[in-house]
């Protein structure tokens, strides 16, 4: 064995905790890998994505202020095309999907000023065992070009954002041929480009009605690998995630400074849990956790939920064209501008929805989250970690817990072990004080919840 490979086991040996106690040597580990998922990573098909992307883009704009009494050009005619395909997909798994069409009137805002009604497209699966837990899919239905306010320019939108709904849609052709434990939403969302409002709508609406929404995957610009920069890259996506939850209260951020958790908000751990997915069960995919809101003073759809509570990241590409984004159809001194198929690539979008299907997989297949998760051990030689374990139907799949724990400055959870159908664990002899710690849920399959870490900080 070489040197460097010893000295790297005699480092893992060291950060393994003594965490052995009566009865353990009988626990029976789940699978430690979920075998159907291997062919979620490659069911989706490049071709269906670029004829959806196409057909998307000949609406001729989506602008949220176009047409919307046309069958063939605005956003009118987009969403109820959206609306049928869900339909379709639905009758294909004998009526799996609800889909409804969830809008409110938007006015007086900036880039919407007179009223509009801002429709966006949800196709909900529910969930067997535990049907009010949800994690979400969405792309955006609208497009735009130089002048946000312009609803009449031909603004194809192919990349930003086609690619996202193309996505949306072919992960609901499949995992709709199949049953999970938790509820899957695949949305589409309007109002994107004028200020969030589609998202701001849907988040509201998933309040009022109680859904208990544990990750939203928002999918902007998934289909272009040529960037501004020069580089060409077919293989890695970044995913962006808030360091601290928006909505923390004083108290709870005052909590936080004692405790640590600056870097591991639901969110956080829900991009981490995205990572995870991809490096085990995808080829030729570089999950890159970027560990911002969104892009350098710049957002996207997934920050109205994070507003409100509801966790969720952004999945894109890595090297972006600014000439194909929000640009008016031209060409001036050779050089091509607007957001068109030519930037598509179809294939390199197909691997961002199989990482998307993984994900939502991942999660609707495992059980109920580790709840009201605390931290405990100061001043003492031993760390202990609490959580209230589920019970009843919806925990009908629960195997048991897996803890975690990594250095403070590690950016990914390094070290777990499954401990079993419990609700308490303590490491003995392992200072709390150097460590971070959580805990997930696993199913009998082998399908995991991302990792929970304590406190409020953490809570999904």
């Amino acid at each position: 064995m070489k040197l460097s490979a010893i000295l790297s086991l005699v480092g893992a040996l060291y950060l393994v905790p003594n965490i052995c106690a009566a009865g353990e040597a009988s626990i029976t580990a789940p699978p430690s890998e979920v075998m159907a998922l291997y062919d979620i990573a490659t069911a989706p098909s490049a071709d269906r994505i670029q004829k959806n992307i196409q057909t998307l883009v000949d609406f001729g704009t989506r602008h949220t202020l176009s047409e919307t009494k046309s069958d063939t050009r605005g956003i009118g005619a987009a969403r109820r095309w959206i609306f049928a395909e869900f339909e379709k997909i639905s009758k294909d798994c004998g009526g799996c999907l609800e889909v409804i069409y969830v809008s409110d009137i938007i006015k007086g805002e900036r880039r919407i000023p007179d009223p509009i009604n801002v429709v966006n497209v949800l196709a909900i699966q529910r969930g067997t065992l535990d049907p009010n837990r949800y994690v979400m899919m969405s792309g955006d239905i609208d497009s735009r070009v130089t002048d946000p306010m312009n609803g009449t320019s031909d603004s194809p939108g192919a990349n930003d954002n086609a690619s996202g709904m193309a996505g949306v849609l072919e992960a609901a052709r499949i995992l709709s041929k199949k049953k999970y434990a938790g509820s899957i939403i695949y949305a589409g969302l309007s109002g994107e480009e004028q200020g969030l409002f589609g998202g701001k709508i849907v988040a509201a609406h998933a309040l009022k009605n109680g859904w208990q929404i544990k990750g939203v995957l928002n999918n902007d610009m998934i289909s272009n690998i040529s960037g501004i920069d020069g580089v060409v890259d077919n293989s890695t996506v970044r995913v962006f995630s808030e360091g601290t939850r928006d909505n923390e209260t004083k108290e709870e951020a005052r909590e936080r400074r004692f405790r640590g958790g600056e870097v591991d908000s639901p969110s956080r751990n829900l991009a981490r849990y995205v990572k995870a997915m991809g490096d085990q069960y995808m080829t030729n995919l570089d999950v890159m956790m970027v560990y911002r809101l969104d892009r350098f003073g710049r957002g996207g759809h997934h920050r109205p939920f994070n507003a409100v509570g509801i966790p969720g990241v952004r999945i894109m590409e890595v090297h972006e064209h600014y000439d194909r984004q929000h640009q008016d159809l031209r060409t001036e001194n050779g050089t091509a501008y607007g957001d068109t198929m030519d930037g598509v690539n179809a294939a390199y979008a197909a691997k961002l929805t199989a990482l998307n299907a993984l994900t939502l997989a991942g999660m609707a297949g495992a059980p109920p989250f580790p709840a009201n998760v605390e931290a405990g051990g100061a001043v003492k030689a031993s760390a202990t970690l609490k959580w209230v374990s589920a019970n009843g139907k919806a925990a009908k799949n629960l195997m048991g817990y897996r803890v975690h724990w990594r250095r403070t400055t590690a950016p990914e959870w390094t070290h777990s072990r499954f401990v079993g159908k419990v609700s308490e664990y303590t490491f003995t002899n392992m200072v709390v004080d150097n460590y971070y710690f959580g805990v997930s849920a696993v199913a009998k399959d082998g399908n995991e919840t991302p990792v929970v870490f304590p406190g409020a900080a953490g809570r999904f």
